[in-house]
C-alpha cells in the first residue's frame, strides 16, 4: 500500500512539474506503470490527469499577474513578444486550450489563458479534456504494446 502512494505520488507531480517549465517525465511514467499491469489505467490516468492540469492552473495563476512585471528589465519576455503571444491567443481564441497537452507551445498556451484574463471554468474544463485525452492515448498505446510484447 506504501509503494502504491509513492507511485501514484511520484506519477502525479511527474505530471505537474511536465505543465510547468520544470522538466517532466510524466508519459515515460504513466506508460511504465500501465505496461507493469499492476495498477488500474483508469486511475493512473486521472492521477496523471490531475497532476498535468493541476500544474496548468499554476500557469493560469502566474499569467494573470505576468503584466504588472513585463517592463522590468530582469523579466525574460520582451513586451513584444508577449504582445504577439497575446495577439496569437486572441486570434486562436479560447477553443486552443484543448491544444494544451502539445509540447512546447501547450505551456505557454496556459500562461497566456491568465494573461488574457481567461475564466478559470471554461479554462479548466478544455485543458482537462486535452489533458486527459492526451494521458488516455499514452495509456491505451503502452497498454497494447505490453499486450503485444508478452
Amino acid at each position: 500500500m506504501t509503494t502504491d502512494i509513492a507511485l501514484f505520488a511520484g506519477l502525479f507531480f511527474s505530471a505537474l512539474t511536465s505543465a510547468t517549465i520544470l522538466p517532466g517525465t510524466s508519459e515515460a511514467a504513466l506508460g511504465a506503470l500501465v505496461a507493469k499491469g499492476d495498477h488500474a489505467v483508469w486511475l493512473l490516468v486521472m492521477i496523471a490527469t490531475a497532476g498535468n492540469v493541476i500544474g496548468s492552473i499554476i500557469n493560469w495563476a502566474l499569467g494573470l499577474s505576468i503584466d504588472r512585471f513585463r517592463d522590468r528589465r530582469w523579466f525574460p519576455v520582451s513586451g513584444a513578444a508577449l504582445d504577439r503571444a497575446a495577439r496569437w491567443f486572441s486570434k486562436y481564441g479560447l477553443w486552443s486550450l484543448l491544444l494544451a497537452w502539445l509540447p512546447i507551445i501547450g505551456d505557454p498556451l496556459t500562461l497566456f489563458a491568465g494573461v488574457m484574463r481567461v475564466r478559470f471554468v471554461p479554462f479548466l474544463i478544455l485543458v482537462t479534456i486535452g489533458k486527459a485525452a492526451r494521458y488516455a492515448m499514452i495509456a491505451g498505446g503502452a497498454s497494447a504494446l505490453a499486450s503485444m510484447l508478452s
